[in-house]
């Protein structure tokens, strides 16, 4: 069960709720079939709790929103990136541990 933290992203709220926040945001690219996306879930859950109120954490299913994950060259999942100011500012791709995640979110 995801995390009430975690913001469910779609084609028409993306730009409203990652290009145009005034916090960082991290999205998490993901689909339903990966494997390593499920095993990365808990984690970006305990991220969205620990950074509540200090930036926004949201998954985005590339399954449901091709356009938009193509659109930020993700060729791969999990992918996490960060936007700060709507632009990219960091990019992990595969499963990374909590601290690493962090550690992106805040630099």
């Amino acid at each position: 069960m995801a995390s009430e933290k975690v913001i469910m992203l779609t084609e028409d709220n993306f730009r409203e709720v990652v290009l145009q926040s005034e916090q960082p945001v991290l999205v998490d690219f993901w689909a339903a079939w990966c494997g390593p996306c499920k095993m990365i879930a808990p984690i970006v859950d305990e991220v969205a709790e620990d950074f509540d109120g200090k930036a926004k954490v949201c998954k985005l299913n590339v399954d449901d929103c091709g356009r938009i994950a193509q659109s930020y060259g993700v060729m791969s999942i999990p992918t996490l990136i960060v936007f700060k100011n709507g632009q990219e500012s960091g990019r992990i791709v595969g499963f990374r541990p909590k601290a690493e995640i962090a550690r992106m979110l805040e630099n």
